[in-house]
């Protein structure tokens, strides 16, 4: 299942300008500077409208955030839909109901989802992607609101993609359910308890949910394009307003580069989370390299995936695809920083996904360079 599937079947129903801020002065004048030669594969020859990283320090842009208007690509401030980047906050969430003894890693799913009540799948085995549950989001008719039991109905009604804990498939349902474990667990609601548990502790304010049939983005923000399922003849057109608020657990966080940074240095800084707490979603890991958009090498964990990096080590993220955007980039190990790098259309396959990916790796191996 890819993960970006969740926003492609939501819309089945719903002159180039460069900017460098002040990172010039950061480089040798006399050497290309290797992450915004991967801004510029992706505008000048994939033909995304805008593109940036953000290192925490940098700021990187090429393109323009609005086709018709020209206007400057945003910056690290520019909100922007996280999509599945989400799944790592609501891992962390569930980590936090694990570490206060509230729920157990090995609990069956159906103690908190009656839905669930006769399957054997684990908490553990939805965060790990290996329950085996089908994908929801292709089935979901996406011109009405729906509930969470409306969507994981649908996917009950499918046969299981394999045998829990037998394999690894991406479903966006797997999160979909954790959210529901949390309302249960907590009391409160998913979004309420992940904003008391991630987003405000490590003051995030500029990261929100939608709200219920809120489509536009708030804040500064780059217009997103992308081909319409459902209008495939009409080429690229906008899709920037999109119903995040149904996205859920498993992709509706809307956020920016400066604060999508500060949660991967929050989380794996120890500021979320014990850690040994940590070291369990980073280490009970599936090989997924060379499936989904993950590179040989990869592996997955608890809402978390490392991909290696050129120079050596590796990164800790997720990554993110819609219609309208691809978002990468994540947390080294050996201390060489963090880095989003974020399009403002699909970028997930191909040569955009190795120009997007060869970005972040060029911003965390600078170091080494």
């Amino acid at each position: 299942m890819h993960r970006q599937r969740l926003a492609v079947t939501v819309l089945l129903t719903a002159t180039l300008t460069g900017g460098l801020v002040p990172a010039a002065a950061a480089h040798d004048a006399h050497r290309p500077d290797p992450v915004q030669r991967q801004l510029s594969l992706l505008v000048e020859r994939d033909g995304v409208p805008g593109a940036l990283a953000y290192d925490g320090k940098v700021t990187r842009t090429l393109g323009v955030a609005d086709i018709e208007s020209g206007r400057p690509m945003v910056g690290a401030q520019g909100r922007f839909r996280l999509a599945s980047n989400t799944k790592a906050f609501t891992a962390a969430a569930v980590m936090r109901l694990v570490v206060d003894g509230r729920i157990r890693l090995d609990d069956r799913a159906g103690t908190y989802v009656p839905q669930l009540a006769h399957h054997t799948i684990t908490v553990r085995q939805l965060l790990k992607q290996t329950s085996g549950l089908p994908e929801y989001s292709a089935l979901a008719d996406w011109s009405r609101p729906g509930t969470p039991e409306d969507y994981l109905a649908l996917a009950l009604e499918e046969q299981p993609v394999f045998e829990a804990g037998t394999d690894w498939g991406y479903s966006n349902t797997n999160y979909l359910v954790l959210g529901m474990v949390i309302d249960t667990a907590s009391g409160v609601g998913f979004r309420t308890y992940i904003d008391r548990t991630v987003v405000h502790p490590l003051r995030l304010d500029d990261t929100y949910w939608p709200a219920p049939g809120e489509f536009t983005l708030r804040g500064p923000h780059a217009r997103n394009y992308g081909v319409h399922p459902a209008r495939p003849d009409a080429g690229r057109v906008d899709v920037t307003e999109l119903p995040g608020y149904e996205f859920g657990a498993s992709g509706g966080l809307v956020s920016t580069p400066e604060d999508l940074n500060a949660f991967w240095d929050g989380l794996f800084g120890g500021r979320l989370l014990p850690g040994w707490a940590v070291g369990l979603m980073t280490r009970d890991t599936t090989d997924v390299g060379g499936r989904d958009v993950y590179p040989p090498g990869s592996r997955y964990g608890y809402g978390v995936a490392s991909i290696p990096l050129s120079c050596g080590g590796s990164y800790w993220g997720h990554g993110g695809d819609l219609p309208g955007d691809s978002v990468g980039g994540g947390r080294a190990t050996g201390g060489r920083g963090t880095v989003t790098v974020y399009t403002t259309t699909w970028a997930a396959e191909g040569d955009s996904l190795r120009h997007l990916q060869g970005a972040v790796d060029a911003a965390l191996c600078a170091k080494r360079r």
